[in-house]
């Protein structure tokens, strides 16, 4: 089976951002992986890093603003052994797409980026730095993989997974503390979804903060008798195939929830998945191809059809898609 279920309901309280959870785990870390080393762009406070900074000077690199160059340098390190791992904000590394692509993908060498500050959750800082095409960017360069962990826990765990893991990957992290939706006994596996709560009318798939927002629509709809799976797609390329085409056979619908462009990240992943095994009515939530705007996270998502209640609404449609014969 491809996955398990756990906890049916959001724990709630919020933790750390993801982006401090990151730091801590890679300071933690550390000393488990010597080659490792941090390429900063002069934002380490904002990335998280500065725990890694301030534990291991030695091994962080100043590279100042210019992006480019690090991802360059990240190619080179790797391409003598080293373990690098680059940090900026997620807007900044859309600058060093091509270098991401030529000197990390095409060369196969086994670096990180790691990128804070993705989607709406950058709140006040606005639109021009609201990165809503990184996913689609970075799942379209060959051999790259691409996580988005939903909350602290699951960022601590999926910083260990990525750095054992041989292979170019981009992850993101967040700017705004996260409610929490995992207990300390999850666990995490690159290319592995997971549900998170049962249901058996709609499956909502999300990913990063929309995960806990999927879980607070399900209880919304709970309320109204339409009973909704949440799976939890950590890693959007690879896409967990087989457990899509599961709760596609087994619900019948599809929600996907994202803080990215319904274009080209994970909703389009699910949906080409799903098309090549078990086409269903599907619904795309997310920023709907416009840029963003400042104001508070929660105030963006509710302006921009990203909360639960925007979730819970595609999932009735969803279900009134649904052929006939398939409806309770």
């Amino acid at each position: 089976m491809a996955a398990t279920s756990e906890a049916p309901a959001l724990i709630g309280t919020s933790g750390d951002s993801l982006r401090e959870a990151f730091g801590k785990a890679l300071s933690q870390l550390a000393d488990e992986f010597p080659k490792l080393v941090v390429l900063d762009a002069d934002i380490a406070g904002g990335t998280g890093v500065h725990h890694f900074r301030k534990s291991h000077p030695g091994r962080f690199l100043q590279f100042g603003i210019a992006e480019q160059n690090m991802m360059a340098a990240a190619g080179g390190l790797a391409a003598v052994g080293m373990l690098p791992v680059v940090t900026t904000f997620a807007v900044f590394c859309l600058r060093a797409i091509e270098q991401a692509r030529l000197s990390l993908a095409y060369a196969r060498r086994n670096a990180k980026i790691v990128a804070s500050h993705p989607g709406l959750d950058v709140g006040p800082d606005g639109g021009s730095a609201q990165a809503l095409e990184d996913l689609a960017a970075f799942r379209a360069i060959p051999g790259m993989t691409v996580i988005s962990p939903a909350d602290a826990v699951e960022a601590r765990l999926a910083t260990r997974a990525i750095l054992e893991f041989d292979g170019p990957v981009y992850m993101r992290t967040g700017r705004s503390a996260a409610k929490r939706v995992f207990g300390e006994d999850h666990t995490f596996e690159i290319g592995k979804g997971r549900i998170v709560r049962e249901g058996s009318d709609v499956t909502i798939v999300a990913c990063g903060v929309e995960v806990a927002r999927a879980l607070e629509a399900a209880d919304l709809l709970q309320a109204q008798r339409i009973s909704a799976r949440v799976v939890n797609m950590a890693t959007i390329k690879p896409i967990d195939g087989e457990l899509l085409a599961r709760c596609a056979r087994e619900t019948g619908a599809v929600v996907t929830a994202e803080d990215h462009n319904i274009y080209g990240g994970l909703g389009g992943a699910v949906a080409e998945s799903l098309a090549a095994t078990r086409p269903c009515p599907i619904e795309f939530v997310g920023v709907k191809d416009v840029f963003g705007a400042s104001g508070e996270p929660e105030e963006l998502a509710e302006a921009f059809g990203l909360s639960a209640p925007h979730i819970a609404r595609a999932a009735k449609k969803a279900v009134s898609r649904k052929p006939r014969k398939e409806r309770r």
